[in-house]
């Protein structure tokens, strides 16, 4: 079973007004210590996802653990270390097909039947969310709070990544609910470095 670092940090390109952003902040978290990495853009096509993964890669060599969102093909092409799918993605047996059993596959789940039904497939790590009210979707599942988190903890062995409105402040007790690692995307976005480094003080 892999383990995870207790910081997940994802990099959301809607948070970023142009690419240099995107790597200036991907340099400070790996400066910061942050060891797992998301990469994600909803927006953008093939192409552009393609250039950016690679440049990411390039720029963090192999120091960071780099996760691709929804795309298992672009995750291959670009060397990237795992990929990450919600629920109207493609499973994670038909990612697994795509990268082949080295590659970290994770899934997003927002219920107890989720978790269920994930811990029943070939996933590595699941996620669950949101735990708070968060602003990073347009339209977020409902909250699922503390108790979603445990009750997450007690359907699956495998390693439970929180998200969804996880700031410095609420982080620890995340942890302490039975999470493994807490997924945050816009509490790092403003001084990406010192706001990981306090994470990571937090967290332990």
């Amino acid at each position: 079973m892999l383990h995870l670092p207790r910081l997940y940090a994802i990099l959301d390109t809607a948070c970023f007004s142009y690419g240099e952003e995107l790597f200036s902040a991907a340099t400070e978290l790996e400066a910061a210590g942050v060891g797992l990495l998301q990469y994600r853009n909803k927006a953008g096509n093939a192409r552009q996802m393609l250039e950016q993964s690679r440049e990411l890669r390039r720029t963090l060599r192999n120091s960071v653990r780099l996760i691709m969102n929804d795309r298992a093909d672009l995750a291959v092409v670009a060397g990237f270390d795992g990929v990450h799918v919600g629920q109207d993605d493609l499973s994670p047996e038909a990612v697994r097909k795509v990268v082949g059993e080295t590659l970290w596959v994770g899934v997003s789940t927002h219920n107890p039947q989720q978790v269920e039904e994930a811990n029943r497939t070939s996933a590595d790590y699941i996620a669950i969310g949101p735990v708070f009210a968060t602003t990073s979707k347009a339209k977020p599942d409902p909250v699922i709070g503390l108790d979603g988190v445990g009750r997450a903890r007690e359907l699956t062995l495998k390693p439970l990544v929180a998200i969804g409105g996880i700031t410095r402040a609420n982080c620890r007790s995340v942890i302490e609910a039975g999470a493994d690692s807490v997924a945050i995307i816009s509490d790092l976005v403003r001084e990406p470095r010192k706001s990981a480094e306090e994470f990571l003080r937090i967290l332990g």
